[in-house]
């Protein structure tokens, strides 16, 4: 049936020929084509009978030839491997104490080691291609001798002095915070803003919708104008609504020094 031969089309079956000639296998063909009505199908029909009747004949064939049907083995072909191992592990070794350098440079090291100083480890890599150099790197080889990693760099930030305030009993060290009050039915909460001063605990509390320029400078000025002595310090956390460049062309106009906490210090 059709069924079976999409079914033998796509999968893998054991066969059992019994053939003896060119014509019996031509026998078959028509007696195939008649059974399934061939003149009659569509197109997409017509193909898979085609494609089920050649596939069989050239098997059947192969079985007259040499009276048995395997699968063909296709050897791909490979060529010569020009880099050992050991080679990748050389260029490890030369990876490691210089950091890795570039392509051209590191051609030159392998080079002369082996022309000056007679390395014979160095002897198929002195005249390795810069591409071919990178090919051993991308290896999964040389991924597994050598793997490089880069801890986590701080981003350093201008704005401000990573310091503890130091009062020494001075009014005008004003610590300043911020905090969200949460959400309610799905309404956004405001940020209130509280203002304390280290010394005299003189405290300002604001609040703002918003923490963003438009929202927070009116009331920074608004809490710095109330303070009753002059402001000679604001200390902050690390967050971005006062570690900014607005903020801290704010405080450079009133003369007040800014500094921000240190890692690790609540």
């Amino acid at each position: 049936s059709l069924e079976q031969m999409q079914a033998f089309l796509e999968g893998s079956q054991e066969l059992d020929f019994h053939a003896e000639g060119r014509a019996e296998i031509y026998a078959w063909v028509e007696r195939t084509l008649r059974q399934q009505r061939y003149t009659k199908l569509n197109r997409e029909t017509k193909g898979l009978v085609r494609r089920f009747v050649g596939k069989m004949t050239r098997l059947i064939n192969r079985f007259v030839k040499t009276q048995g049907v395997k699968p063909t083995v296709y050897r791909r072909r490979r060529f010569r491997r020009r880099y050992t191992t050991a080679d990748v592990a050389t260029l490890v070794e030369v990876d490691q104490p210089h950091g890795r350098l570039s392509g051209p440079a590191t051609c030159a090291i392998l080079k002369r080691e082996y022309e000056v100083f007679g390395n014979q480890q160095c002897k198929r890599l002195a005249a390795i291609s810069n591409g071919h150099l990178y090919n051993l790197r991308n290896s999964a080889g040389y991924r597994r001798q050598r793997s490089d990693y880069t801890a986590t760099r701080p981003t350093p930030v201008s704005i401000g002095e990573r310091r503890k305030p130091t009062p020494e009993g001075r009014p005008g060290f004003v610590r300043i915070d911020t905090v969200h009050q949460g959400d309610l039915d799905g309404v956004k909460g405001v940020y209130p803003i509280n203002a304390v001063d280290e010394v005299t605990q003189w405290q300002v509390v604001g609040a703002v919708s918003r923490i963003s320029e438009g929202w927070l400078m009116p009331v920074l000025r608004a809490i710095l104008a109330q303070s009753p002595f002059v402001v000679l310090n604001f200390h902050s956390d690390n967050g971005s609504e006062f570690i900014n460049h607005v903020v801290a062309e704010l405080l450079k106009k009133l003369l007040i020094e800014q500094t921000k906490s240190r890692p690790r210090r609540s």
